[in-house]
């Protein structure tokens, strides 16, 4: 059975889709970009900003489903452009630690609202 998660402290989701849904143990994070959840705005910045901004908003859903960074298993992240992948990094090792989920980075082009970062993610709940 599939249960969905919903909190306040993450952007409200724009088109129909689930913040994250949890089924078999794991919590299943839907992309989350830079978006200030309290004013449903873009928070255009530095990729190093952005990063951070989409982690909290991470984090907010991983604590909703009972779950946390330290139990996610596999991470996707898209980026804008591919030469933020060094800033976006620098951020991405400040929550992750030994021994890392699995993850895969790629150039997406275009992001929604133009967003530098878009991050998913799958967590043991």
């Amino acid at each position: 059975m599939r249960t969905p998660v919903t909190t306040k402290n993450a952007p409200s989701p724009s088109a129909p889709y689930s913040q994250a849904i949890i089924q078999d143990g794991f919590v299943f994070v839907s992309g989350q970009g830079p978006i200030d959840p309290a004013t449903g705005q873009y928070v255009k910045s530095d990729i190093r900003s952005e990063t951070r901004r989409v982690f909290d908003n991470i984090g907010a859903i991983l604590a909703a489903a009972g779950s946390s960074f330290d139990k996610v298993v596999k991470v996707n992240v898209y980026l804008r452009d591919i030469g933020d992948f060094a800033a976006m990094n620098e951020v991405y090792a400040t929550i992750f630690t030994a021994p890392y989920p699995a993850r895969t980075t790629i150039q997406a082009g275009a992001l929604p609202r133009g967003f530098g970062v878009e991050i998913e993610c799958v967590a043991h709940v």
